[in-house]
């Protein structure tokens, strides 16, 4: 249906924000060492 279909995009786009913020955090931790 529409509705599966627009909240599938809504977690496709949340799982990618989350996997850049992880990538920042990542970065962090080395700049730190």
């Amino acid at each position: 249906t529409i509705g599966s279909k627009a909240n599938d995009v809504e977690i496709a786009h949340a799982v990618i924000v989350i996997k850049e913020e992880l990538e920042r955090l990542r970065e962090q931790v080395q700049n730190v060492e």
